[in-house]
């Protein structure tokens, strides 16, 4: 028989291995208040867990180790014996113990989480937490067992064929063993052989996305009574360059998020009642698909996605930097991978890698990654396609478009760079230029702060209400485009990333659509869960958390799965709309308000007020408001130029371009590598190229000043 013992209690942790540490339960990290509070300074380092085993635990003719994360390095000693080491973050491994055990057993763990140059990631907008933050079990089994150290293998292997058109599937059910013989079940058939066995399932039930998610389960047991056992489903995946994506036979465009696995206070040791709360979040907006982002995540989470229909992008930390020395890290985590989740019915695609071009030219080495990452995960799973998630100023023609079965591409105009209408222009200029390649949005977002608002908001101001403008355009994007395989918002939940420190907060990226301690939705997860969730009638008021107004007449803006909204404003009706998704009406401002929305039998009420002068506390970069301001009440000469022209239309200009060139070079020289990057990168130019001067110099961070400066300067150069 099989016994498993989780190893919560009795461990000791510390900097040092010869001190006896801090007693600790897992799962455990040690970045759970430094990884998530800014400076960029939390602790990356070694550390060490430590733990005595009873005789009573040791029990069993063979023993074995499994460690379920340990962040990123780790080896594991056994009474002063170095037993093995593993390298990657995000995969489970395990370790014999079995011949190395005394009357009095000492574990101790060493992890780390330090910089290296060959174990990814190194480099991403996200807090590398280190720990043994996933559980750790003995598993105790007979001499006569199923594989359990082979990259940490479940020991069984299950592949469904489904014939749509007859109904049926035929089941291959492979096992690794050190027996002779194993007994094989699959829908109440039993077959004994020595590895491998075939099934037929007619009348298949399918696994049929969130409709339907139907599981089988596959068992197989040796004489000796060492078992295992999987879940799996039996469903077809394809897509299609102009229809997107299939299941089953039928369309089914994947319209959901990603998710980092962190969250406040926590860092990435989570429960599996947090992995649950998280599953019903996603459950509640009404997605349909994940991208699991950027690592191997807990396998309680991909059991999560099988039990509800959510259908998965699965990747590897191959992230933002190739490393010269990390290709063989790169296979090996790639190989974790697939092993340890082949059997979930809800993964659909492989990620080779995300953003790998960010910092990282593409050279032959870099290929040749690529090229080795798509042929293992062909090899070892011929019925999944391979993906990448693209940075967005790597050029369309790139030729490693070319490796991965099909691409998606992670664009933040609108955010970070460029306009909101160049999303549109990039997947309309990429689909005709390349109309039998495959395309997804794999990563979009703006971040805000819920404490931040305004009646007027633009890009970089961190407002809740631009947040949701920049999802209303971008959702009405990808539902004008049915030939987008998947899109994914970037991101679920804000999360850590200690480098950061914008926005009014310290080190979290803030593209949420849920805050980090999951206690709050913003207004543009609503938007999401009106036009996605049609099974759970709601109506939504935005702008809750923006009380004080100032101006004559405000906007009440309200998001609805519901065909007709109306809304009352101290209890007298002022209007009622018939539409799709979002409802906006025009309130005049006198004084206090109370606000309700009705649609059907669903209302949400919120209060405003009139103020004489902006709420400062609204306001994230008081200068760039001041700034807009400014420009938009100042006479300007249309027929000279201005900070509102583009670059592109500015350079076009001898003496106006030269001047913005002198200033921009003058910048670049301030800014290093980041300069250089920009300047070297032809896409990058042609965004650039089409933003306005104030829209640049805003989000490069000018000073009030120098942008009145530039404008004054060109109002005096005539078209």
């Amino acid at each position: 028989m099989r016994n498993i013992t989780v190893l919560t209690d009795g461990w000791f942790f510390g900097r040092a291995r010869e001190h006896t540490g801090e007693a600790v339960t897992l799962p455990h990290t040690w970045n759970a208040v430094d990884g998530q509070d800014g400076g960029n300074d939390y602790y990356r380092g070694t550390c060490w867990y430590r733990r005595a085993l009873s005789a009573e635990e040791t029990k069993g003719e063979r023993l074995f180790l499994e460690l379920g994360g340990a962040a990123h390095s780790c080896e594991v000693f056994l009474n002063g014996e170095t037993l093995c080491r593993h390298e990657g973050g995000y995969a489970a491994f395990r370790v014999e113990l079995t011949g190395h055990l005394q009357e009095n057993n000492l574990l101790e763990i060493s992890v780390d989480n330090s910089d290296s140059d060959h174990v990814y990631p190194q480099k991403a907008d996200f807090t590398f937490y280190g720990g043994l933050y996933r559980d750790v079990k003995l598993i105790s089994v007979p001499a006569e067992h199923f594989e359990l150290l082979k990259d940490g293998t479940p020991g069984i292997k299950v592949t469904p064929v489904v014939d749509l058109e007859k109904k049926t599937a035929t089941v291959t059910v492979e096992t690794w063993h050190n027996g002779k013989s194993v007994d094989i079940t699959v829908n109440g058939e039993t077959k004994t052989v020595e590895r491998t066995a075939e099934f037929v399932i007619e009348n298949v039930r399918l696994w049929d996305g969130v409709d339907d998610p139907y599981l089988y389960t596959a068992a197989a047991k040796l004489p000796s009574g060492d078992e295992v056992s999987t879940r799996f489903g039996c469903r077809v995946f394809a897509c299609d360059p102009e229809k997107g994506f299939f299941l089953n036979g039928r369309s089914y465009p994947l319209r959901g998020v990603s998710r980092h696995q962190d969250r406040k206070g926590k860092g990435n040791a989570l429960s599996y009642e947090d992995h649950a709360a998280d599953m019903a979040i996603i459950r509640e907006l009404g997605a349909n698909t994940l991208r699991l982002a950027h690592y191997q995540h807990a396998p309680e989470f991909y059991d999560l996605c099988d039990e509800n229909g959510i259908v998965v992008w699965a990747e590897i930390p191959y992230i933002t930097m190739h490393m010269k020395n990390g290709r063989q890290n790169t296979l090996d985590q790639m190989r974790e991978l697939i092993t340890q989740c082949y059997n979930h019915p809800c993964i659909a695609v492989w990620g080779l890698s995300n953003e790998i071009t960010a910092a990282s030219a593409v050279n032959e080495d870099l290929l040749e990654n690529h090229r080795l990452l798509n042929e293992l995960c062909h090899k070892m799973d011929p019925t999944r396609l391979t993906t990448m998630a693209n940075v967005f100023m790597l050029e369309i023609d790139s030729p490693i478009l070319e490796i991965p079965d099909i691409n998606s591409y992670n664009l933040y105009f609108g955010w970070y760079l460029g306009e909101l209408g160049q999303t549109d222009e990039f997947f309309d200029e990429y689909h005709a230029k390349y109309p039998d390649r495959v395309i997804g949005f794999s990563e979009y977002g703006a971040d805000a702060n819920p404490a931040f608002h305004s009646a007027r908001p633009e890009k970089g101001d961190y407002t809740e209400e631009y947040q949701a403008l920049y999802h209303e355009h971008m959702l009405q994007m990808i539902e004008a485009r049915p030939y987008l395989w998947a899109t994914h918002v970037w991101n679920l939940f804000d999360f850590a990333a200690d480098g950061r420190d914008e926005g009014g907060k310290h080190g979290e990226n803030q593209k949420g659509l849920v805050t980090f301690d999951r206690s709050l939705r913003k207004d543009a997860f609503w938007l999401y869960k009106a036009a996605w969730n049609k099974a759970e009638p709601f109506v939504h008021l935005c702008g809750k958390r923006y009380v004080n107004r100032c101006e004559d007449t405000t906007e009440i803006k309200v998001y609805s799965n519901q065909p007709e909204v109306r809304l009352y404003v101290d209890g007298t009706l002022i209007g009622a709309q018939t539409g799709k998704t979002v409802f906006r009406f025009a309130v005049p401002l006198l004084g206090e308000h109370l606000i309700r929305a009705e649609a059907g039998q669903s209302a949400d009420t919120m209060c405003i007020r009139r103020v004489s002068e902006p709420d400062e506390s609204y306001i994230f970069n008081k200068a760039a408001a001041s700034v807009t301001n400014w420009f938009d009440a100042d006479e300007v000469d249309p027929s000279c130029f201005s900070i509102n022209d583009t670059l592109g239309e500015i350079r076009q200009h001898p003496q106006a371009g030269a001047i913005v060139n002198a200033m921009m070079a003058k910048g670049a020289s301030e800014r290093g590598d980041v300069a250089d990057a920009v300047k070297d990168n032809p896409a990058l130019q042609r965004m650039m190229g089409r933003m306005t001067m104030l829209s640049l110099l805003k989000q490069g961070g000018a000073d009030e000043e120098s942008i009145k400066q530039l404008n004054r300067v060109l109002q005096g150069i005539k078209k």
